[in-house]
């Protein structure tokens, strides 16, 4: 079969380049984009549910979740228990990815470090971390120790691992040139290093974010008087519906605020990322 070639082409000549010109949305339909599907989404239950395809047992429609919304927040039990659970989830995901962060430093910069610590953190992030939910009850009680330091451990091993292949990845020819300059030790690692491996580092804590909502539910299904995963025990004892839609929204917003304040850090922290490659 015969390919038919441009002028340019057969001749090996380089064809002159052709300007490009960006077209850009307008920056007022963001928002619009974003919300449409979860506006589909709700709009279909909403559907469902006053036509009586979804029956109220088995799902509950938007207007009975606002009347129970509208009742947790009347009693002050709504504002109680969603402060609680952010107070868990920002504890324990403050001292995973601290840790995690750390470890992934020291591993990804010496040959020493990552023999001493390589192999643990793989046996950490291949054991499941609702596997040691009995374990921690055991060793550390049903108080908020317990609930802190699952959601730490479920969170330390996405941060090891994005971390440590960060530092790994940073071009060897930059710290050489760093340390031409001066720069040594501590101040290497901060200005040079953990800058370069910031794309990785961040996107660490997004997914150290999702994780901790699930460590969050499995550690308030035990010991637990006030929090969402409480409401969730309260509702499922009583059958409530409404209120278990409702938790499950809760966990949801706790996502999308976690997931804003990452956004947030990357537009700060990398301004020269705000656009994909192609548009």
């Amino acid at each position: 079969m015969a390919v038919l070639l441009a002028p340019a082409e057969r001749s090996g000549a380089l064809a002159p380049p052709r300007a490009r010109v960006e077209r850009r949305r307008p920056a007022w339909l963001s928002v619009p984009l974003r919300v449409l599907l979860p506006a589909l989404i709700l709009a279909g239950w909403w559907a469902g549910s006053a036509s009586g395809a979804l029956s109220p047992q088995v799902l509950a429609g938007p207007p009975k979740v606002w009347s129970a919304f509208l009742e947790l927040l009347g009693n002050g039990q709504l504002v109680d228990f969603a402060l609680a659970s952010f107070t868990r989830a920002a504890f324990g995901v403050a001292l995973g990815v601290s840790l995690g962060l750390l470890f992934g430093l020291v591993a990804g910069l010496s040959s020493l470090g990552e023999e001493l610590l390589d192999s643990t953190m793989q046996i950490v992030r291949a054991v499941p971390f609702l596997a040691l939910v009995p374990l921690f009850i055991a060793w550390f009680g049903i108080d908020e120790l317990y609930k802190v330091l699952l959601i730490a451990v479920a969170t330390i091993a996405p941060m090891y691992a994005y971390t440590y292949l960060g530092v790994r990845n940073v071009d060897r020819k930059v710290v050489e040139a760093a340390r031409g300059f001066g720069l040594h030790g501590f101040r290497l690692v901060l200005e040079v290093i953990l800058p370069a491996a910031l794309p990785s580092v961040l996107m660490a804590l997004r997914v150290c974010l999702s994780i901790s909502i699930t460590g969050l539910i499995a550690a308030e299904q035990v010991g637990t008087t006030e929090g969402v995963g409480y409401l969730v025990t309260l509702a499922q004892e009583y059958n409530r519906t409404d209120y278990m839609v409702l938790c499950v929204v809760l966990y949801a917003l706790l996502g999308l605020i976690f997931d804003a304040l990452v956004r947030v850090a990357e537009r700060y922290a990398m301004p020269w990322q705000r656009q994909v490659t192609i548009r």
